[in-house]
């Protein structure tokens, strides 16, 4: 590696780029960035900023972004996960299915599983065994 491609990642890391842009961009490997990052105590890209407007969708709390990166609509993985919990009707779920269970002849659908065939864990006991088990 040149002193010249080692100033240029200095530059490109400053920035805010990924090691894997920056080896594209110098022509090394993603792995050769990284590691001579963090020889040189540039593993933290850019600090992260608020964005403008940028606060969670869930609980209004203001987002850290990360220039050159996608832009985030919720501060956490919880305050995601509930958001859309509570909006379950702006889900495009496209692997529902219906079916009839064999065992109580009840309509259901199932979500993301095309091999189900029953409605609930007691109709597989009875249609399985017979009935329930001790």
């Amino acid at each position: 590696m040149t002193n010249e491609q080692k100033m240029k990642i200095a530059e490109l890391r400053g920035q805010g780029f990924g090691y894997k842009k920056i080896g594209q961009v110098i022509g090394l490997s993603d792995s050769a960035v990284k590691s001579y990052c963090h020889r040189a105590g540039l593993t933290e890209a850019v600090e992260p900023t608020p964005s403008d407007g940028g606060t969670c969708q869930f609980c209004g709390k203001p987002i850290l972004q990360i220039p050159g990166r996608k832009q985030k609509r919720f501060c956490s993985d919880s305050c995601r996960n509930k958001w859309w919990n509570s909006h379950l009707e702006i889900v495009k779920r496209k692997a529902v299915y219906t079916f009839t269970c064999p065992s109580c002849g009840k309509e259901f659908t199932a979500y993301g599983n095309a091999n189900r065939k029953y409605c609930s864990h007691e109709c597989y006991i009875e249609d399985r065994f017979g009935g329930a088990m001790r």
